[in-house]
């Protein structure tokens, strides 16, 4: 047996070719299938199976189309109302993939018809075994329990606690763990560690959902450390339960420079994908920063904080286009429209520009005035851990909807890296008010004389 591992970085996933040098098994692949087919011709082997772990919640998935293409059988959980053809699995069934043996466990928590397959391989190397979790057992932690509903998540959370051991029983202690969430992706809570490879022994001994003897205090601690996730995860698996088409990552044609302008003078969302000081310093006015290639969680604060379903132009070169529409067609954002070029900023050149401040730590101790609001935009667990004496916490994906409580005032922006303040000033600045981007790690305030408390 050969695991192929597949990372979607820019969502915190894994997906995985599972193959015995013959056929394969893809388990839970992202909506942008070329990367798995890659890695079926490069191993050789033919895709006969796609397994979903559970109805995603923070990525389209990419199962049904390659299943589709590839005339694989598409195993979902046969208790998930879906509006396409699969092949219904249950929990304590095996099936064959050439000579693997896939058995499906159910491991409810993440959600509530959540699947966990346990691959063996009894005819070669001694029968070695591998288990896929999903959103089950992750390196460190679990899944989370809260993307259902409120008022199921207590229950999950006992049903998380008990899932894993099962899934523990189900497997042999040396058996590898192949989680599909867990390296930054929101849908993991708790002390995720950063490990790239684990087992189940190894996670047995050092995880806190199988250490932690009390189902009570373990269930007690995760719910306390739920935090927010993004809003667009309240789309996902209502999209993933009725099926979605190929995505179409082509770079669109250049927008004119008159469109361009039409666009942002009607408060459409134009989003500038370049570096936050370059936007800082010109910008079209009326676009807002989120920029693009600095592994920041691009795709997920901009599905977070741009309202769903609404007209997006990017702009960009066209290297960072093409990443960032295949980025965003992960989550369901489809063929945005694009002004392509280097400087796609000057493609509108009758558009008024504008620009803001920025600087560190130092240019805010030296300047700031006793009536300039300080904003961090941090998540609230953040700010609630150390944050900047007389500063407002609203964070970065709550923004639009609460800029008009802002008083006008010059604002200063910070988070903890910069990535978040740049987009929150963009905002701002785009609301008309009187912004200045903090462009500095928060860990450095006190090092500049800021107080902080506590």
């Amino acid at each position: 047996m050969d695991v192929v591992v597949i990372e979607t970085p820019q969502l915190g996933d894994r997906s995985y070719l599972v193959h015995d040098d013959s056929v394969a098994l893809v388990i839970d692949p992202q909506r942008d299938i070329d990367r798995v087919e890659k890695a079926a011709r490069d191993a050789g082997v033919r895709i006969t199976h796609v397994a979903e772990t559970h109805l995603h919640n923070d990525y389209v998935t990419g199962g049904l189309v390659l299943a589709e293409k590839h005339g694989a059988a598409y195993l979902v959980n046969a208790a998930d109302e879906v509006s396409f053809v699969r092949v219904p699995v249950t929990d304590g069934q095996v099936l064959h993939v050439g000579r693997l043996a896939v058995s499906v466990v159910a491991t409810p928590g993440h959600t509530h018809t959540h699947l966990s397959y346990v691959v063996r391989d009894d005819g070669y190397d001694g029968g070695t075994e591998a288990v896929f979790s999903g959103g089950s057992l992750l390196y460190g932690s679990v899944g989370r329990t809260d993307l259902v509903s409120p008022r199921d998540t207590a229950k999950l959370a006992h049903d998380q606690y008990s899932s894993v051991r099962r899934l523990v029983d189900a497997s042999r202690p040396e058996a590898a763990l192949y989680p599909t969430h867990g390296f930054g992706s929101f849908c993991s809570i708790g002390p995720a560690s950063h490990q790239e490879f684990s087992t189940i022994a190894e996670q047995a001994e050092s995880n806190h959902a199988l250490t932690d003897s009390s189902e009570h205090h373990f269930v007690a601690e995760l719910l306390a450390n739920i935090t927010a996730y993004p809003a667009y995860y309240a789309h996902m698996s209502p999209l993933n339960a009725a099926g979605v088409g190929p995505a179409n990552l082509d770079v669109p044609d250049s927008v004119d420079p008159e469109e361009l302008s039409r666009r942002l003078r009607q408060g459409e969302w134009v989003v500038d994908l370049r570096h936050r000081v370059a936007f800082a310093e010109s910008h079209l006015q009326g676009s807002v920063c989120f920029e693009y290639g600095r592994g920041d969680n691009f795709t997920s604060y901009l599905g977070w904080v741009i309202p769903w379903n609404q007209p997006l132009t990017l702009l960009g070169p066209l290297e960072d286009l093409e990443k960032a529409i295949r980025d965003l067609a992960r989550i369901g954002i489809d063929s945005p429209d694009a002004a392509v070029g280097p400087e796609a900023v000057l493609l509108a050149a009758d558009h008024p520009r504008t620009s803001y401040g920025h600087g560190d730590w130092n240019l805010f101790a030296s300047e700031r005035k006793p009536e300039d609001l300080v904003l961090d935009v941090r998540r609230p667990d953040e700010f609630n851990t150390s944050h900047i004496k007389g500063a407002l916490n609203v964070p970065v994906y709550e923004l639009l909807g609460r800029i008009t409580e802002l008083p006008d005032h010059r604002t200063w922006v910070h988070c903890a890296t910069g990535y978040r303040a740049s987009v929150a000033a963009s905002l701002l600045d785009r609301a008309g008010h009187k912004v200045v981007l903090i462009n500095a790690r928060f860990r450095d305030a006190a090092g500049a004389g800021i107080e902080t408390v506590p």
